[in-house]
């Protein structure tokens, strides 16, 4: 896994770029660069543990650098680009007892590598309000969310087309081949999850993710409705209705998020047959640096929610730690936001919340339960020579019936150097 030197001379390379076209007008002129620094703990303490995995730590400490550059256009009817995204991570603390923080890879030695990279791009091409790009990909959708929760995002490979010719209406079809997810740096096949159970085995893996939606947005923007298939090929496919609506009352702002999904076997059912319908609705009131949220989510059918390996989603009482999608699951969530500029104290924010679920099917003769509080801190540093600095601060108790429980802490200082 030593790779530093040759990617640091790419990740080099890659800002230079677009100088090789510097001739076409608006190229260069709207070539944007930046450089995000994030140094990660991430710590989770287990008992009480399920499964064939009986390490009771995974404790990490790792530095994460994450270049974006982002050409413009160059000049005509259809206008050409590239996107490039370079990704470096560096082992600060771990242990062959402590490794699958999700922050670095483990070797066939079970410890973890010193570094792990990648460099990825994407050519890009614009007519009028529509786009379309072929290489490394990071979308963010209702059926594969762009989950960047550990030391480096994770990229996709393959194609999207985004139009917005109509004022209101988002258009978006893709199709992936292949994924490079939090802590791998080559690509591999994509796979599924079901509920919190990664399916790794056998030969449950394809190389095509297909999708398409639409959303509008109207009533002044307050309003948007969304309808979205995907196809995780020979595997799932999945079909997705979403509206959310904020309406301000005097000094409040009221606000709903419902959305449900819709989900079976496909093609050559490498998994079996699923069965799995999700419905989740969160209610909000603002008033002030306050927001409090109640959220509602439920799963029908005969097992738990599926999406692609290893992503969060947007259900409503997902958190990274507990999912709250097993099979016949219903829980209920209360969040707490408030930002502390309405008190004097810009930059800092914090969030409360507690999620409950019950009549999980475990499908070992008992109900399965579970509950989990967070509670998260972040502060923005606002003068001085670390102005812009991030800092967050993660504190999580889960527990449940049917699956391990857990303790986590997480710290994230994060930086970013707006080179061009």
């Amino acid at each position: 896994m030593s790779q530093r030197p040759r990617i640091a001379a790419t990740i080099g390379a890659a800002l230079c770029l677009p100088s090789a076209f510097a001739a076409d007008e608006g190229f260069i002129e709207g070539t944007t660069a930046t450089l995000q620094a994030r140094n990660y703990y991430f710590s989770r303490d287990f008992s009480d543990i399920v499964g064939a995995n009986q390490q009771s730590k995974s404790e990490e400490w790792a530095q994460g650098f994450i270049l974006n550059v982002k050409s413009g256009y160059t000049p005509g009817t259809v206008g050409f680009g590239v996107d490039v995204l370079g990704q470096l991570g560096f082992k600060l603390d771990s242990s062959a007892s402590r490794v699958n923080t999700g922050l670095l890879p483990a070797g066939s030695d079970g410890k973890a590598a010193d570094n792990f990279g990648r460099l990825g791009a994407a050519l890009k091409a614009r007519l009028s309000k529509t786009e379309l790009k072929l290489g490394e990909l990071t979308p963010n959708l209702p059926v594969l969310t762009f989950s960047d929760i550990r030391l480096l995002p994770p990229t996709y490979q393959g194609a999207s087309l985004v139009s917005q010719e109509i004022d209101g209406l988002t258009l978006q079809v893709g199709q992936l081949h292949s994924a490079s997810v939090l802590n791998e740096a080559g690509d591999g096949k994509l796979r599924a999850k079901l509920g919190h159970v990664p399916q790794l085995a056998g030969h449950a893996q394809t190389d095509r993710f297909s999708y398409a939606g639409a959303d509008y947005a109207f009533n002044d923007n307050r309003t948007s409705a969304g309808v979205w298939y995907a196809q995780l090929e020979d595997i799932y496919n999945q079909r997705f209705y979403g509206l959310k609506h904020s309406e301000p009352v005097g000094d409040w702002v009221f606000g709903a998020n419902l959305g449900f999904y819709d989900s079976k076997e496909d093609g050559a059912r490498l998994l079996g047959d699923i069965d799995n319908r999700a419905l989740f609705s969160v209610l909000s009131a603002k008033r002030g640096g306050h927001t409090v949220s109640i959220g509602y989510q439920a799963m029908f059918g005969d097992d738990a929610f599926p999406r692609v390996f290893n992503n969060v989603s947007p259900l409503g009482n997902e958190v990274p730690t507990y999912e709250f999608a097993g099979a016949d699951e219903r829980s209920w969530q209360v969040r707490h936001d408030f930002d502390f500029s309405a008190v004097g104290v810009p930059g800092l924010v914090s969030t409360v919340r507690y999620i409950r679920g019950d009549n999980v099917d475990t499908g070992r003769g008992f109900e399965g339960q579970e509950w989990e509080r967070d509670l998260d801190l972040g502060y923005t540093i606002q003068s001085g020579v670390l102005k812009n600095l991030g800092i967050r601060v993660r504190n999580v108790t889960a527990r449940s019936n049917y699956r391990s429980d857990i303790d986590e802490n997480r710290l994230i200082f994060n930086y970013t150097w707006q080179l061009l």
